[in-house]
């Protein structure tokens, strides 16, 4: 069973670095590769028709060619990967731990901790796995106390890919529609041991695999890569306080507003629903993800 670390803190990010996210995704909307014309990898199309906020209009349909289900534009969205419980009234999308069961009837996102190595977890990877400094130490993501994985290398990529694996084969058992690999921005905690690239190319292995067990895969957090989404085989972005950093423009620019958005303050979900209520799935949670039992709970959409 996965020990879902939940509420990550994440570092204040510049308004300036989310423009320039922005105007290079802006470049790309031309040419074969832009709004109108099916991606290169065959899993999205989207109507050409622009909003009223004047950006492309994706279709309703979100099935794909691939056989893979994308999430419903806009739904109505609760974030249960700190505990599940039955959602509210008019919920259309959950996401869980992939130790939970998926919500009957509704699209659903498994959650899977794919870059990092939780505490209780880390004995159970084999040593050459986890990223080492100079010295031989595990480099860990302090916040968490996560060791980060050993991702640099073709090789160990594929050995990592593969035991991830097997988490995702669990969730498409379950009957979860999507994943959701988290810590894909744990390069940036490396002590520049790893890259973006390895980023890129080690997702990009987990989403075809998901996709072979008909999945979809979210993009999580890492505004940064955005640009990048097809090369990593992405489908769709789950954004933690994207409102709250100026970031939901640069998630919804890159994937046609097939957005799931979580803040954890009332300032990140007013200033979300100011500029992409109607186009993103958003939800206010509490920093610990908490379940409705619990007096921290919080879970509003307004």
């Amino acid at each position: 069973m996965s020990v879902t670390r939940v509420g990550r803190a994440r570092p204040l990010r510049t308004v300036a670095a989310a423009l320039a996210v922005l105007i290079a995704l802006a470049g790309c909307g031309s040419g074969s590769g832009g709004a109108g014309k099916n991606s290169s990898d065959g899993r999205e199309s989207a109507a050409t028709a622009p909003d009223e906020h004047g950006g492309p209009k994706p279709r309703e349909d979100s099935s794909s060619r691939t056989g893979v289900r994308l999430p419903p534009l806009g739904a109505d969205f609760d974030y249960q990967i700190g505990g599940a419980y039955p959602p509210p009234a008019g919920v259309r999308v959950v996401s869980r731990d992939r130790s939970a069961t998926p919500a009957r009837g509704l699209y659903n996102v498994c959650y899977v901790n794919a870059f990092q190595a939780q505490p209780a977890e880390r004995d159970a990877w084999p040593a050459d796995l986890l990223l080492r400094d100079a010295d031989g130490e595990v480099v860990v993501d302090r916040d968490w106390n996560e060791a980060l994985l050993d991702i640099g290398t073709p090789a160990k990529r594929e050995r990592v890919a593969a035991r991830v694996a097997r988490w995702i084969d669990g969730c498409a058992a379950k009957g979860f529609d999507a994943v959701e690999p988290d810590n894909y921005d744990s390069y940036t905690r490396s002590r520049h041991l790893l890259t973006a690239d390895d980023a890129v190319a080690f997702t990009r292995l987990l989403s075809a695999h998901a996709h072979a067990r008909h999945l979809a895969v979210g993009q999580k957090n890492t505004p940064e890569l955005a640009g990048r989404r097809k090369a990593a085989g992405l489908d769709f972005a789950v954004a933690e306080e994207c409102g709250q950093y100026d970031e939901c423009g640069v998630y919804a620019k890159a994937f046609r507003d097939r957005v799931l958005v979580i803040e954890y303050t009332d300032s990140g979900l007013r200033k979300a629903r100011s500029a992409f209520g109607g186009r993103l799935s958003i939800v206010r949670r509490d920093v610990l993800v908490s379940t409705p039992d619990d007096e921290k709970y919080v879970r509003r959409t307004r």
